[in-house]
């Protein structure tokens, strides 16, 4: 079950923020993108629960394309993020219909669409709702790196099975992927014998959701937001660009 913390401090959401554009379909479904379509480099980047049209989300994929990657945001939510007020449809019932899951198989269907465009390297980045997405992606090798960022739903078994070189950045006070449990995918990580590339990493002083949903007017937070930036970015040009 998700905690408070996935669905606190909630965006404003705004479909005509960012730098690049929304089209009707990437892969079947609407999307955000940005940065050049001859990029021969590629990153998806999967939401929480509050979906693709947040502004920090995307102003994340705007540094990201600047990088020199084409960089998709997929609608998973098929328009209806979760929306804290919403008495008619309550967290319990929005996450049934919108199980991480069904964010997988929909994923498919977008790295398809980037391979038809030339695109050679994929990768993803989830954050809470979208790293349990990024995980079984690496699972079924579907990506060539893969990071998640203050990860819900995702278990120690999930990061047994994870093919792809992967990042996964933390927060000190997180009660779906509280630091222990944090080590413990590292562990695992450490551990195998398959030599799969990580990276992980605990940060100081933040709490779930901190990459996309802090406060702008705090510098301590703000700060901690585009050092994770830059960690996932390194992440990505490390492993594929």
């Amino acid at each position: 079950m998700a905690s408070p913390q996935c669905c606190a401090n909630p965006p404003t959401l705004n479909p005509a923020c960012g730098q690049g554009k929304v089209v009707d379909s990437f892969g079947g479904i609407p999307a955000y993108v940005a940065g050049t379509v001859d990029s021969k480099a590629a990153v998806i980047l999967i939401s929480d629960v509050f979906g693709f049209e947040a502004p920090k989300l995307r102003k994340i994929a705007d540094k990201v394309a600047s990088s020199g990657y084409f960089v998709v945001v997929p609608d998973f939510f098929n328009g209806d993020p979760h929306a804290p007020g919403n008495t008619g449809k309550p967290f319990a019932e929005w996450i049934k219909e919108h199980a991480p899951e069904k964010g997988f198989e929909k994923a498919k269907p977008v790295i398809s669409a980037l391979k038809e465009q030339g695109v050679s390297s994929v990768g993803a980045a989830g954050y809470c709702w979208g790293a349990k997405v990024v995980a079984d992606l690496a699972k079924a090798n579907e990506i060539q790196a893969a990071v998640m960022s203050h990860p819900s739903f995702v278990t120690v078994d999930d990061i047994k099975e994870v093919k792809s070189p992967i990042a996964i950045l933390g927060a000190e006070t997180d009660m779906m992927s509280p630091p222990e449990l944090v080590k413990q995918f590292e562990e695992v990580l450490s551990s195998s014998n398959t030599g799969i590339a990580h990276f992980v990493k605990i940060f100081p002083g933040v709490s779930h959701g901190w990459t996309v949903r802090y406060d702008s007017e705090d510098a301590a937070a703000v700060k901690c937001a585009e050092e994770a930036l830059a960690d996932m970015t390194g992440w990505f040009d490390k492993n594929f660009k």
